[in-house]
């Protein structure tokens, strides 16, 4: 079957976020700053680079009414303010999150098990049967590109895929912490298999799979709660690795540079890059950096 090239994302951030206690008790993990935008905002602002139409956040219960208040309140009290001040030009920001694709929040369904992919089988509802849709975790930011983009572009090739991902060479010493990836044909880049989490002496390759994900309606077949994995989670790689054993799934490399930031650490270096990368006062940081 043929599906319709992607106009739906759908992007999860519906986990405890526990090494981020105590701030993530009160506030979602990707409402944490990349400069003066949340990270969520940076991978919505992907998807709309990439032409999306309609964008699902899945959250938590607590996280459902800051994400739409974030994404639809005009707060005209600080419009009227601002304007009242000459400082009009100080909404654009604002104005610009008003003016993203419809954006539509909702909760996990809570009879799924823990897992990335719970957030995903929740959103089942909003996809077509005849539509082919994109994936995004919201831990993970691409710097330089939109990675949606280069998805769509690549199923537009690739009528045959079942699914598409994102890869990214990593060094070895950290493979045991991400997904790794095994092909099944390297001159096609085909899918094989997905490592969880491997022994660094065990993975397959130093291809790295993260969250952003093009597939098919049939993800949800093998999105069941009774096809737990590592951990006893519901793992999307697990759904695309069965998707492979049917059907091609293809892999492409990222045109931009991922970062995580689903650890304080690893935050704290994609704030940083952000920072550098986009800041005016970044010359400033790199002189505090080198005198401290």
């Amino acid at each position: 079957m043929n599906y319709k090239i992607p106009t739906k994302a759908i992007i999860t951030d519906a986990g405890f976020a526990s090494r981020y206690l105590p701030i993530t008790q009160t506030i979602p993990k990707a409402m944490l700053p990349l400069g003066n935008r949340p990270i969520m905002q940076l991978v919505v602002e992907e998807c709309a680079a990439a032409g999306i139409e309609e964008i699902i956040i899945v959250a938590t219960h607590e996280g459902k009414p800051i994400y739409e208040d974030y994404f639809n309140n005009s707060v005209n009290r600080i419009r009227k303010q601002l304007a009242a001040q000459g400082k009009e030009d100080r909404y654009a920001p604002i104005q610009k999150v008003l003016d993203f694709p419809k954006i539509t929040v909702i909760e996990q369904d809570p009879a799924y098990p823990y897992g990335n992919g719970s957030p995903i089988a929740s959103a089942r509802k909003f996809i077509n049967d005849d539509e082919a849709f994109v994936i995004a975790y919201s831990d993970d930011v691409v710097f330089g590109s939109s990675d949606m983009k280069t998805l769509i572009e690549s199923y537009k090739k690739h009528d045959d895929a079942k699914a598409i991902i994102i890869s990214q060479e990593m060094p070895k010493e950290v493979l045991d912490k991400y997904s790794i990836i095994q092909l099944a044909d390297q001159d096609k880049m085909t899918l094989d298999h997905i490592v969880e989490k491997p022994n660094i002496e065990d993975a397959p390759s130093n291809l790295t799979s993260y969250g952003r994900y093009l597939v098919t309606p049939e993800i949800f077949e093998h999105l069941d709660p009774r096809n737990t994995g590592l951990d006893g989670e519901l793992w999307t790689v697990d759904a695309i690795t069965k998707m492979a054993e049917s059907g091609n799934v293809y892999v492409e490399k990222t045109e931009g540079e991922w970062m995580t930031t689903g650890d304080p650490k690893n935050y704290f270096m994609a704030h940083l890059k952000y920072t550098l990368d986009n800041e005016d006062f970044a010359d400033d940081i790199r002189e505090f950096i080198k005198t401290h």
